[in-house]
């Protein structure tokens, strides 16, 4: 399927964005993790754009998008915003992986009237606990785990900032209320060999109303490495089901 790139300019830059599929398809937006990864989710999209209008981008500071300073999760949702006016979508299914799958989860609470449904694919929920820290660089330490082809170096500067502020997030006291009042459809996707303990984002999704959970049995947290077949069915069953409701 081809993609077209654009940039989408605001104050102090321009978004490095993409869009793959039918453009009179149902809209979704997909977010890569990080934070701070340039954009690795192509892929993704590949399994999806034969019948979904398929939207990336990248956040400031990653990969085409210039560094402005400015990385903080109030920025990237507004980002976000911004980007949903530029392709002109109304409603759009909202979806991410890793922390990218938070930030999905961050704008949905922001701006629900915008989600028509969340995908939270082997997202670490959001948290500061520090038994799931050190278990993750415990793992991370003795088994390693595959990744895919990053196009642009990491910045750190944009980590530290976006992991501060939406640990700031996740304290409020109100944090979880407001996850069990949203009441989109939800698919959390687990991976079963993610070095990443699962629990943060079970209990997500044990609080919306409206989500289900699915684990990808011999996968690793960049699912589509290991079983592309089982994340794109999973994915499509999800998807048509969220259409043919609407």
């Amino acid at each position: 399927m081809h993609q077209t790139e654009t940039y989408i300019p605001y104050g102090g830059g321009a978004l490095w964005s993409c869009e793959s599929g039918p453009k009179d398809a149902a809209p979704l937006l997909l977010l890569s993790g990080g934070p701070g990864c340039c954009d690795y989710l192509g892929p993704v999209a590949q399994l999806l754009d034969q019948a979904y209008r398929v939207i990336r981008f990248e956040q400031r500071g990653c990969g085409r998008s210039p560094a402005d300073g400015q990385y903080d999760l109030t920025t990237a949702v507004e980002d976000i915003e911004r980007v949903r006016r530029h392709y002109g979508v109304e409603r759009w299914i909202a979806g991410g992986h890793s922390w990218g799958a938070n930030l999905a989860l961050v704008y949905a609470m922001t701006y629900p009237e915008r989600v028509q449904a969340l995908v939270y694919i082997a997202g670490t929920g959001i948290h500061d606990n520090r038994h799931w820290s050190e278990e993750f660089q415990r793992n991370r330490s003795e088994r390693g785990e595959r990744l895919p082809e990053f196009a642009y170096p990491f910045n750190e500067e944009v980590n530290d900032e976006g992991n501060r502020t939406t640990w700031a997030f996740g304290r409020a006291t109100d944090f979880y209320s407001r996850v069990s009042k949203l009441n989109m459809p939800a698919l959390f996707v687990i991976a079963e060999d993610d070095i990443r303990a699962s629990w943060p984002m079970e209990q997500l999704a044990n609080l919306m109303p409206n989500a289900r959970q699915v684990t990808i049995r011999g996968a690793s947290h960049y699912i589509w490495l290991d079983n592309a077949a089982k994340l794109s069915a999973e994915l499509h069953n999800f998807l048509r089901e969220v259409i043919q409701r609407s």
